[in-house]
């Protein structure tokens, strides 16, 4: 929707003596980019003339690609004595261009826009959602998934989370003006849930520069497998024998079918090698991975594959394989989880994989040292929620 145009008159006075106030009229004109409107259409189509468009396209050359333009962009003309005096051009917070009239010429130029590190504490008590939660705390919404990621390996957040759970991390922000732009690192967080109990991780980064999630005693918060595929899902099958929905007779259920729309991203639950990355009839687009000790996990139906994942291929845990469809033999977009030992189908929901390796016992003083501050951060809101009860 296009906003107003705005006329504003100031009055200036004239450098001769005793000469008339004069009045330079100046027009700003408030535009957003159309669905199929090159920025070119757009400002002629605010009234710039042709060769002013020309002025301000020639600008932005090698400073902005208009490839890049979308669909609702805002941008800006303060034009003077019907001459185009400014252009701004703002696609985000932190995204903006703008073209200056310079004597006979336009100068373009992307905006620096001020951007500051902070450290906050993010303190959620979950009554429906984590996400809701995220939103009755007055944090962006996107927090959620940066927790899901933090304990990926300890809680499900589809099925473990219950009502009167809660979160607190003490997180990296990044702020311009006041606003959240996005989060950074998690340093550090603890769970407290009725059927998970409390887990508390810190961000320790190792001697290689890698930096890892380990519990207060310097035990891995990392595990071999993750929870699940999907950072948010909703269990709609799980395994065991069930009547199949299209060939409507009890078969076995191998495995355990996440609502999940078209396009969600799905990760290796764990480290592995690429079997199977084809089409497979009844499972659609699938991918199947062989990890240690036995184990391979397969994933079905799926709209398309990761970057790079193909047969022999390595992945990693976290890694992003392949996106939700539905393909194969589907009633719909979801994604159906496998997971075998030794060959024979075991239900993923119910196994327990032991962690990866703690901390070496050379590292634990610096290690202590480092999360003791953070651990005292944590503890203190704590209390203060504690004593804040009646």
């Amino acid at each position: 929707m296009r906003l107003a145009t705005a006329v504003v008159c100031l009055g200036l006075l004239l450098a001769a003596p005793f000469a008339e106030a004069s009045t330079v009229r100046y027009t700003v004109k408030n535009r957003r980019i159309e669905p199929n409107q090159p920025m070119a259409v757009a400002l002629q189509e605010a009234g710039l003339p042709p060769e002013q468009v020309g002025a301000v396209i020639s600008a932005l050359e090698g400073v902005f690609d208009f490839r890049k333009s979308r669909v609702g962009d805002q941008f800006r003309l303060v034009i003077r004595e019907g001459e185009l005096d400014f252009f701004d051009y703002r696609q985000s917070t932190v995204d903006e261009w703008q073209v200056r009239r310079d004597g006979d010429k336009y100068v373009g130029s992307k905006r620096s826009i001020e951007v500051e590190k902070q450290v906050g504490l993010v303190s959620l008590e979950i009554n429906n959602s984590l996400y809701e939660a995220a939103l009755e705390a007055g944090e962006d919404p996107i927090i959620g998934m940066v927790l899901a990621d933090v304990f990926a390996w300890d809680i499900d957040f589809y099925r473990d989370v219950r009502r009167g759970d809660r979160a607190r991390a003490l997180v990296e922000k990044f702020v311009s003006k006041g606003r959240i732009l996005r989060y950074g690192e998690v340093l550090a967080a603890t769970y407290e849930g009725e059927s998970v109990g409390t887990k508390r991780v810190f961000r320790y980064e190792l001697p290689d520069g890698k930096a890892s999630f380990f519990q207060e005693d310097g035990a891995s918060a990392r595990k071999a497998f993750l929870k699940s595929p999907l950072k948010y899902a909703h269990v709609t099958s799980r395994f065991g024998s069930r009547v199949h929905p299209v060939l409507k007779y009890v078969k076995a259920h191998n495995g355990v079918d996440y609502a999940a729309s078209i396009g969600t991203p799905v990760w290796a639950v764990a480290d592995g090698t690429v079997t199977v990355a084809h089409n497979t009839g009844a499972g659609g687009n699938t991918v199947c991975l062989r990890h240690t000790n036995g184990f391979e996990t397969c994933y079905l139906h799926l709209s398309k594959y990761g970057a790079g994942v193909r047969a022999g291929a390595r992945v990693s845990q976290k890694q992003v394989i392949a996106y939700s469809g539905n393909t194969g033999r589907s009633t719909g977009p979801h994604l159906h989880y496998a997971l075998k030992r030794n060959g024979g189908f075991v239900n993923p929901l119910n196994q327990n994989f032991p962690r990866t390796e703690p901390l070496p016992k050379n590292l634990l003083p610096d290690f202590r040292a480092k999360v003791a501050p953070l651990a005292q951060q944590l503890d203190a809101v704590s209390v203060a929620s504690a004593s804040s009860q009646p």
